[in-house]
C-alpha cells in the first residue's frame, strides 16, 4: 500500500512527460548554440523528473487538508494510477511528503550546480520561483474574485521547457517565443483540469475558473487562451525546423478537436474525454521539438 501510496503522491505513470517536455526546451538550445553533449542531456532530464515531481509533492503537500473534502474521484483516477489522494487519505504521513519534496528539490538543485554558470543561476532561480508560484496559486485560488492564482500561477508551468533551453542556451528570442507558446496552452489546460474537477473545486471551497465564471464561461476561457495559443504557435514557428512545425501543427488539431466536444457541451464529463488530447498534443509538441533537433 506505501508503495502504492507514492505513486500516486508522485503521478508515476505521468512521469516520462516531464524530462521529456524539459528536454524539448535543452533540444531546441542544442540546434541554436550547436553544443550538444548526451551527459547533458541525461543531467537535464533528471533535473525536469525530480523538479516537477517535486513541485507535485509539494502542490498535495499545501492541499492536503482541502483534498480531504472530495466528492468525486474522476479526476483523482485519471492524474493517479491508484486512484488516491494518499496524504488526504492518512496513507502518507504530511512530514514524510514533505520530507520527500526536500529530497526530490535537492537532487534537483545539486544537478543544476553541475551545469555551468550562468545556466546553472538561471535554472535554479526558475526552480525557486516555480515553487514558490506554486504554494501562491494553491493558496490563492481559496479566496479571490478574479483568477489571479490562475494566471499567475501558470507561469511556472510555462517556463518549465523554457528552463531546458537555458541548461544549454541563454535568455533570447527562442527562449522568449517558447515561453509565449507554451503560457496559453497551459491557461487552456488548467481550464479543462477545473471544469472536469468543478464538483469537488465546490466542496472544497476553491475559486477556480469554473467556479468563479461556470460551465460556459470555463469553455471560452478555454477557447480563448487556445486561439492566443495557436497565434503564438505561428510566431514560434519561425524559429524551428519542418519536423517540430509539423509537432505544433497535429498537437494544435488536437486542441481545437478538444475545444469543439467542450464548446458543443461545457459539462465535467465532455472536459473529461478530450482532456487527454491537451496531454497528448504536450508530448506530441515536445517530441517535434526533440525530433526536429536529432534530424
Amino acid at each position: 500500500m506505501t508503495l502504492r501510496a507514492y505513486a500516486d503522491l508522485l503521478r508515476i505513470h505521468f512521469a516520462f512527460a516531464w524530462p521529456l517536455l524539459f528536454c524539448s526546451g535543452l533540444f531546441l538550445a542544442f540546434t541554436a548554440y550547436q553544443n550538444f553533449s548526451w551527459p547533458l542531456v541525461v543531467t537535464a532530464a533528471l533535473i525536469g523528473l525530480f523538479g516537477f515531481e517535486a513541485g507535485m509533492v509539494l502542490n498535495d503537500y499545501v492541499d492536503r487538508e482541502r483534498d480531504t473534502k472530495d466528492v468525486e474521484g474522476r479526476l483523482t483516477r485519471y492524474w493517479r494510477l491508484f486512484g488516491t489522494r494518499p496524504l488526504a487519505a492518512g496513507e502518507i504521513p504530511a512530514t514524510h511528503a514533505l520530507g520527500l519534496f526536500l529530497i526530490l528539490g535537492l537532487l534537483a538543485l545539486l544537478l543544476i550546480a553541475t551545469l555551468p554558470y550562468p545556466h546553472s543561476l538561471w535554472v535554479a532561480a526558475i526552480m525557486g520561483y516555480s515553487f514558490a508560484v506554486e504554494v501562491f496559486y494553491q493558496v490563492k485560488k481559496r479566496d479571490q474574485t478574479f483568477p489571479i492564482a490562475q494566471v499567475v500561477g501558470r507561469t511556472d508551468f510555462a517556463l518549465f521547457p523554457v528552463a531546458g533551453y537555458l541548461v544549454a542556451g541563454t535568455p533570447d528570442l527562442t527562449a522568449l517565443l517558447y515561453f509565449l507558446f507554451f503560457y496559453p496552452y497551459a491557461l487552456a489546460h488548467l481550464g479543462a483540469n477545473d471544469l472536469v474537477d468543478v464538483e469537488n473545486d465546490h466542496a472544497r471551497g476553491m475559486r477556480t475558473v469554473t467556479v468563479l465564471y461556470g460551465t460556459r464561461g470555463t469553455a471560452h476561457w478555454i477557447a480563448g487562451f487556445t486561439a492566443l495559443h495557436g497565434g503564438a504557435a505561428l510566431l514560434f514557428a519561425g524559429v524551428l525546423g519542418p519536423t517540430a512545425r509539423a509537432g505544433l501543427l497535429v498537437g494544435f488539431a488536437m486542441l481545437l478537436v478538444a475545444n469543439v466536444v467542450i464548446l458543443r457541451g461545457p459539462t465535467p464529463e465532455a472536459a473529461m474525454r478530450v482532456l487527454p488530447l491537451f496531454h497528448l498534443a504536450m508530448v506530441v509538441y515536445a517530441g517535434g521539438m526533440i525530433l526536429g533537433a536529432v534530424w
